[in-house]
């Protein structure tokens, strides 16, 4: 029963993608308020998090922020249905990349930084929609065969994106890097405690994969970042320059300093990052999860 729930709400969100941008905008609006007021489990996880890294916030502040998290979630992944069955112009009218576009540009190996932000589905869509190069990527797949093939259906929508599964050799993703296919990594989430280093992360110290220093240095390439933001028109995708001196000597203070970069994106507008991940699950020994 739940999983036909599942497979309908996928079919649903198609169908919603049809409708005018600020129709669909405020339909995810009112999902949001929704998902805020039922999932009271995951609304306690966003709590803890903007309590833990903004504990200088009031009460009001955080209670603002946490449902604008939900809004601007349901917001996201409605927006799938037309990010990935709509019109491609339309795509190109609602996706904006802006910043310092021409590092994406030549045949350099590139490693692209992609946290979580809500709309980290527009920055794959407009890479591999609005630029010429080929890229790479890698993810989790889902437990549902029909949501994950969904999903990969999305992401290969355009022909020159591939996505890997995490699970699968790394290989022939680096040969790619080096080639001068840019992977986009998303290591900013807490995966795996035995992989990780614990560095802060404003201020608590957080199990963080070591993975963008690594990977860059493998691949001789350079680092540089991608944060899409939702807007009224739909989302701006910013490209920020190349990282100087990096990657270092020293990896777990390359992966701190991937921390504090991460920092600077969110406090432009905390709410459109993805807090309802248990984020400092995983503890140094003798701390206690928050959650």
């Amino acid at each position: 029963m739940k999983r036909n729930l599942v497979h309908f709400l996928l079919w649903l969100t198609v169908q919603l993608g049809r409708l005018p941008l600020p129709l669909l905008r405020l339909v995810g609006w009112a999902l949001g308020w929704l998902l805020y007021l039922l999932l009271a489990k995951r609304r306690r996880v966003v709590h803890i998090n903007l309590t833990l890294c903004f504990p200088h916030w009031s009460a009001q502040q955080r209670l603002r922020t946490a449902r604008r998290v939900f809004v601007l979630f349901a917001q996201s992944w409605l927006d799938r249905g037309w990010m990935w069955h709509g019109d491609e112009a339309l795509l190109r009218q609602r996706i904006r990349l802006t910043g310092a576009v021409e590092e994406l540009a030549g045949e350099a190996p590139t490693l692209i930084f992609v946290p979580h932000f809500m709309g980290m589905e527009a920055v794959w869509t407009g890479l591999t929609q609005q630029t010429p190069r080929h890229y790479t990527t890698v993810y989790a797949a889902q437990n549902d065969p029909v949501v994950d093939a969904w999903i990969l259906r999305g992401r290969r929508r355009f022909p020159n994106g591939r996505p890997f599964d995490r699970k699968d050799s790394f290989k022939p993703v680096l040969v790619a890097l080096r080639a001068g296919e840019p992977l986009c990594l998303l290591p900013d989430m807490n995966y795996e405690p035995l992989d990780s280093f614990f560095v802060p992360f404003y201020g608590v110290q957080a199990a963080t994969l070591p993975s963008l220093s690594r990977v860059a240095k493998m691949g001789r390439a350079k680092v540089i970042s991608m944060v899409s933001r939702l807007t009224p028109e739909g989302y701006e995708v910013q490209v920020y320059p190349r990282w100087t001196d990096f990657p270092g000597d020293d990896v777990p203070a390359d992966t701190a300093r991937m921390n504090q970069e991460l920092q600077r994106y969110i406090d432009q507008d905390p709410a459109q990052y993805y807090w309802v991940h248990k984020r400092f699950k995983d503890r140094p020994a003798g701390q206690t999860p928050p959650y």
